[in-house]
């Protein structure tokens, strides 16, 4: 069964291995193998489920929603964001002005089929939007009970700095960021994880199997198996194309077996278990399209990788880690997208 972990400094604890449904409830899986997904992830002890308003452009709330109608609610942690476009996309369909985040909460709840969430995150660092009036905005969230607690999504440690204190001026708690973390992107490292932990903020991180290269299945030189999220054009294969063209990277992947099977794991499972390693990081979000794959993947809870094995993944992947903290800053656009 999956262990907890506190998220931040808050007395929440969520499940370490939590269930996302970022690029598959609403698009690639249908709705009676994504209902069979949440159930697996329910059988296997995961309560915390993380979604947002734009996968899917609302349609991934909606099924979510109706996967965990039925459950006890206290039994569950409820994550959703705000920030990327919905709807028909209009300028204030986006961003995280106080129209926009007041709105996007109501449209969140409905479709969740639930009074409140737990964590209601900032999906990207909004240039165009006062920060005060941002953090205003989720005060007032929170105030009025739609949400429990505030988190983020990819703020470098500046941003993070200025936002807790703003939350703590405001009387609400700013706990979480979530960011892309895997053993071959490890950005957050250098800058957002130390500021972290002096703010009591985890990180809930995303893409721990960086879309799937990390179990090894794509093999240098190879083409990508058939039904693989390389393959697939709803959005998978856009975003895992920036690593199946680096050859000596897949290579690298590949060596990392001897590793896996030393520790009794999968690849998929030890690339969840790397992330898990770093006590900073309160849960690794996990995706899937078969009840299967929820399966194998809990396993990673709880395991433990001992210091001469993290010594020996860090050799064998070598220079093909990215871990220029400036990328982090790069991914929250400069005007809103509309």
């Amino acid at each position: 069964m999956v262990a907890f972990r506190h998220l931040g400094s808050s007395g929440l604890k969520i499940s370490e291995i939590t269930y996302g449904n970022w690029l598959t409830h609403g698009s690639q899986v249908e709705n009676d193998a994504a209902l069979a997904c949440v159930r697996a992830a329910l059988d296997a002890g995961i309560t915390t489920f993380d979604t947002a308003d734009t996968y899917a452009n609302t349609k991934a709330e909606e099924v979510l929603g109706d996967a965990l109608a039925g459950q006890r609610r206290e039994s569950l942690e409820i994550f959703t964001k705000v920030y990327f476009p919905t709807g028909p996309k209009g300028p204030n369909d986006t961003g995280l002005s106080r129209k926009h985040i007041l709105e996007a909460i109501d449209g969140s709840l409905t479709r969740l089929r639930t009074d409140y969430v737990d964590l209601y995150q900032a999906h990207r660092y909004d240039h165009a939007t006062p920060l005060t009036e941002t953090m205003q905005a989720f005060a007032d969230v929170v105030r009025a009970g739609k949400a429990l607690y505030i988190g983020v999504s990819e703020w470098t440690a500046e941003q993070l700095r200025a936002g807790h204190a703003l939350a703590q001026e405001l009387g609400i708690q700013l706990i979480s960021n979530q960011p892309q973390y895997s053993a071959i992107w490890r950005v957050i490292e250098p800058e957002v994880v130390p500021t972290s932990r002096e703010l009591g903020i985890s990180q809930i991180v995303w893409s721990p199997v960086a879309q799937g290269i990390l179990t090894g299945k794509y093999a240098p030189g190879a083409a990508p198996p058939a039904g693989s999220r390389a393959t697939d054009t709803k959005g998978g294969a856009s975003m895992i194309s920036r690593f199946l063209g680096d050859d000596e990277l897949l290579g690298r992947v590949q060596d990392l077996r001897p590793i896996a099977d030393e520790l009794g794991l999968t690849m998929a499972q030890l690339a969840l278990a790397w992330v898990l390693q770093n006590d900073n990081v309160a849960a690794a979000i996990i995706g899937a399209s078969r009840p299967e794959q929820v399966t194998e993947n809990v396993a990673a809870s709880g395991v433990s990788i001992p210091a001469e094995l993290l010594e020996r993944i860090d050799a064998v992947l070598g220079d093909s880690v990215v871990s220029d903290p400036r990328l982090t800053d790069e991914v929250s656009p400069r005007e809103r997208l509309a």
